[in-house]
């Protein structure tokens, strides 16, 4: 699997997304600048990781989304190429135009930082096949801007269309309001475009990943995408 990581001045999780990408697929990701204007040649994955791009000045990810080399990745997601966004890369697809929907302050108006439950809707994707669907996993969450919202025609499509790959959940998969840390609209954690090969997500796999340093639950996204695309080669 050849991955890219695109850095932004201000975001400081690309080191994490590097190593984990490193550490399950065996090759070393090349690291993308953000005023760069076109990707590796090859690549099969981009990754936007976590961080406060640009500061998380105007609205988190409003800067960034209109970096040089955001054209390259929409040309990328557009002829299929898999993205996936983290955190703040979740914030940068919603404002690039490659997912709907925005990510406001936390419902409580505070920064989270603790290891949530999610619940796998589906495991016929990309992103998801490492997964059963209802399956539990635990990741971490580090944001303030975490709260999914668009509006009601949106949100019917994305469910109707199974759209929705992560929600928050409590450990034995019950979605609740007390386990919806930031008060995102049905619980949404993560969602993916139409095509399905663009995802964005809240919560941070890449920091689970490594049995000597906690739990490995966010080990099988990166697993399910390297089998995806060894069997898609």
């Amino acid at each position: 699997m050849k991955s890219a990581v695109l850095v932004f001045p201000g975001i400081n999780r690309e080191r994490d997304m590097a190593r984990t990408l490193k550490l399950v697929s065996g090759a070393e990701p090349a690291m993308v600048w953000h005023a760069d204007t076109a990707l590796p040649a090859g690549t099969d994955l981009v990754v936007i990781p976590g961080g406060f791009s640009y500061g998380d000045y105007l609205r988190c990810g409003a800067i960034a989304a209109r970096a040089p080399v955001m054209d390259a990745v929409r040309a990328f997601a557009a002829k299929g190429g898999l993205v996936l966004g983290v955190c703040n890369g979740f914030q940068i697809l919603c404002e690039a135009g490659l997912l709907p929907g925005v990510l406001m302050r936390n419902a409580m108006l505070r920064f989270i930082c603790r290891d949530v439950y999610l619940r796998v809707e589906r495991s016929d994707t990309p992103f998801t096949r490492g997964y059963n669907a209802g399956q539990v996993i635990r990741v971490p969450v580090a944001h303030g801007e975490g709260n999914y919202i668009a509006d009601g025609e949106t949100i019917a499509r994305l469910e109707g269309e199974g759209r929705v790959l992560f929600r928050y959940s409590s450990p034995d998969g019950i979605v609740d309001p007390n386990w919806n840390h930031n008060g995102a609209i049905n619980a949404i954690a993560g969602i993916v475009n139409e095509r399905g090969n663009v995802l964005g997500m809240m919560p941070h796999p890449e920091n689970h990943v490594e049995a000597s340093i906690g739990p490995t639950d966010g080990r099988g996204l990166f697993a399910g995408l390297v089998e995806a695309l060894d069997r898609a080669a």
